[in-house]
């Protein structure tokens, strides 16, 4: 089986033209770095190095602590904790990486200084509706994650011989964790294609898995029961649940960033559930940041769109509300309640049928 060719002969080129002029190169992913984010940023920033380039991986703020084990972690120039230095080292750059995120406006608080930077830029992503913001674009919205894109590009370039097995660890994380743990949005055999060849390498998955799946803390499994005993709110005939999270309640139980990562997706264990909501008070911004997940055809990115400021993938999708919850849980009850017929096809031939139509 072939894996898939993004780059057309004249893209070849223009990436080699670009990378062949380029001397520092940064490479940026979106803001709470998710596995997929920091597991293709750092992957890159290891295959720049190799060529002898002075690559630095960069996020608008740090990934969660079960992804901190990455290899070249340590090397990720956060931006809110360090912004002096991240302005400095994007005006000194000469090529930028947009990696896993679709469009400028993604990267917050870092929008402004990448926008600033005249350096050019090569986005690689599986979002869709891509932003003209990249002399080179390589995007994919079927793909699984941006690792597999990313992974794609690297073996069609011939750099899959010489990979590391630090390289593989980073793609084949963000691959597990954009298809949780290969439960959704995997059924291509071409992906298992690559989990192997990336096992070739001496990657250790179970080890993998453990490292960002068994290594919470007593506190965040607490969260976890008490979120759904006492928190979800369960809709029967949508097939929907929906939960909140405080600051209050994040203090309570000592909240860690990451904490709250994949809880979203717990409701959907209910049997016949459609669509799982969270709703969490962010802590240093005046907003309730939104997280959407869903099984089937329903769709979270239009949902997202629709209601709560933001967008995404069919089955995975986020956004945000002003504060106060309250408001946020009236606004999420009612897109609830608009996608009645979708969640529940009957209800909707039964109302027909009752009308005559």
């Amino acid at each position: 089986m072939e894996l898939k060719k993004y780059l057309t002969p004249e893209q070849l080129e223009q990436w080699h033209s670009l990378i062949g002029a380029a001397s520092n190169v940064v490479v940026v992913g979106h803001p709470s770095p998710d596995g997929d984010a920091m597991g293709s940023i750092l992957a890159l920033t290891r295959y720049l190095q190799n060529l002898g380039k002075n690559a630095v991986p960069m996020t608008p703020n740090a990934c969660p602590d079960f992804l901190q084990w990455l290899p070249g972690n340590e090397q990720v120039v956060v931006y809110r904790n360090k912004t002096r230095k991240a302005k400095e080292i994007l005006a000194d750059s000469d090529l930028v990486f947009c990696l896993d995120f679709n469009g400028l406006g993604r990267l917050e608080e870092m929008r402004q200084a990448v926008s600033d930077c005249p350096a050019p830029r090569i986005m690689i992503d599986h979002h869709l509706d891509p932003e003209p913001i990249a002399e080179l674009t390589i995007s994919d919205t079927t793909a699984a994650a941006t690792c597999e894109v990313l992974f794609c590009v690297l073996h069609q370039l011939g750099a899959y011989e010489n990979m590391t097995r630090e390289m593989a660890a980073c793609l084949y994380c963000g691959l597990m964790t954009d298809t949780g743990a290969f439960a959704y949005n995997s059924n291509r055999a071409s992906i298992f294609q690559i989990v192997a060849m990336l096992l070739a390498k001496g990657i250790d998955k179970d080890k993998i898995y453990r490292q960002v799946y068994y290594s919470y803390t007593e506190s965040r499994l607490r969260l976890m029961g008490y979120l759904m005993y006492e928190k979800m709110e369960y809709f029967p005939e949508e097939h929907a649940a929906l939960f909140t999270l405080t600051e209050e309640e994040m203090t309570r139980f000592n909240f860690m960033r990451g904490d709250a990562e994949g809880v979203v997706n717990m409701p959907l264990q209910i049997k016949g559930t459609k669509l799982s909501i969270s709703l969490r008070e962010d802590t240093e911004k005046p907003v309730v940041r939104v997280s959407l997940r869903s099984v089937g055809t329903f769709p979270c990115n239009e949902m997202a769109e629709r209601f709560f400021n933001g967008g995404g993938h069919l089955n995975a999708a986020g956004g945000w509300l002003p504060k106060p919850m309250g408001l946020a849980v009236l606004t999420a009850r009612r897109a609830i309640a608009a996608y009645r017929h979708v969640l529940e096809p009957k209800l909707k031939a039964v109302d027909e049928a009752k009308s005559g139509n």
